[in-house]
């Protein structure tokens, strides 16, 4: 058994004590968007802070409270990250996607990622929700690199198609029908904490990115290798550097996802049921 498998089975075995909740969905909440976890549509069943299980990686990132929340939205069973963790708060990869396989461990068929990006896409504004369609992740090390964990999948997983094209389409229905401005293209993610300058930006709109972030591309990749359906979107908080003529903020990232909370949480509400119902029935 390798390393990693054992220290995810440590933390499984802390949160069976805890509860036998299986969840249907996982839930990632990114930067901003972390106020979902506290939506009165949601009925919590428990919260476990990271920091009570040993071994196991701590958000300090600001606005990410760092735990797991146990819940059902409209009768689906859902587990939650409240906060995430990154590669700039200075975890080994392997850790920074520790979450996620857990999640998939403790049973979640589905994973949902969302983020705050900056906006590569010059049709964009900030505000905006984009559907992530595919993505690029060539600028963070591989969660998969070292030994393979057998337990989880194999040696190199396909990734024709990370975004599963089933869930795309519920998302997009959902937006349509709540009526719902939903943006489509590709996520960038790079390592952070700075923001990206002007040339980089040039760079990666040239390679095809949309959007550009500091997280999700690797969580992706960890959540492909085990086989779980994954799909995700992203706040477009700003536009990037280069494209908008005033300097980045942490802060203006956090106005807008607040800004955007409430067609955040209608969208993300009726995807989830959506989701759900395809799952058990295909």
């Amino acid at each position: 058994m390798s390393k990693i498998y054992s220290k995810l089975e440590k933390c499984l075995k802390y949160i069976r004590k805890k509860t036998d909740f299986v969840p249907e969905i996982a839930i990632v909440l990114g930067s901003g968007l972390g106020d979902y976890a506290e939506s009165a549509k949601l009925k919590t069943h428990l919260t476990i802070p990271y920091s009570e299980i040993s071994g196991f990686p701590v958000s300090t990132a600001p606005g990410h409270k760092g735990q797991f929340v146990f819940a059902t939205v409209n009768g689906v069973k859902i587990v939650i990250m409240q906060g995430r963790v990154h590669l700039y708060e200075g975890y080994d990869i392997s850790d920074v996607v520790m979450p996620v396989r857990l999640m998939g461990m403790m049973g979640a068929k589905a994973l949902f990622l969302t983020n705050a990006a900056g906006g590569i896409n010059e049709s964009f504004h900030s505000g905006e929700l984009m559907l992530i369609t595919d993505q690029i992740s060539a600028f963070v090390k591989s969660p998969l690199i070292g030994e393979n964990v057998d337990e989880l999948g194999v040696r190199f997983p396909d990734m024709s198609e990370i975004y599963d094209r089933d869930l795309r389409n519920i998302i997009k229905k959902s937006a349509e029908e709540l009526g719902i401005k939903l943006q489509e293209g590709v996520y960038i993610q790079v390592t952070g904490p700075q923001f990206e300058s002007p040339a980089e930006i040039i760079a990666f709109k040239s390679m095809g990115a949309d959007a550009v972030g500091m997280s999700t591309a690797c969580e992706a990749i960890a959540a492909n290798h085990m086989g779980m359906k994954i799909c995700g979107i992203t706040c477009i908080a700003n536009m990037a550097a280069g494209i908008s003529k005033n300097p980045l903020t942490s802060s203006e990232v956090n106005e807008t996802a607040d800004r955007v909370a409430p067609d955040f949480e209608r969208l993300l509400t009726e995807s989830i049921e959506n989701i759900s119902d395809y799952l058990n029935n295909n």
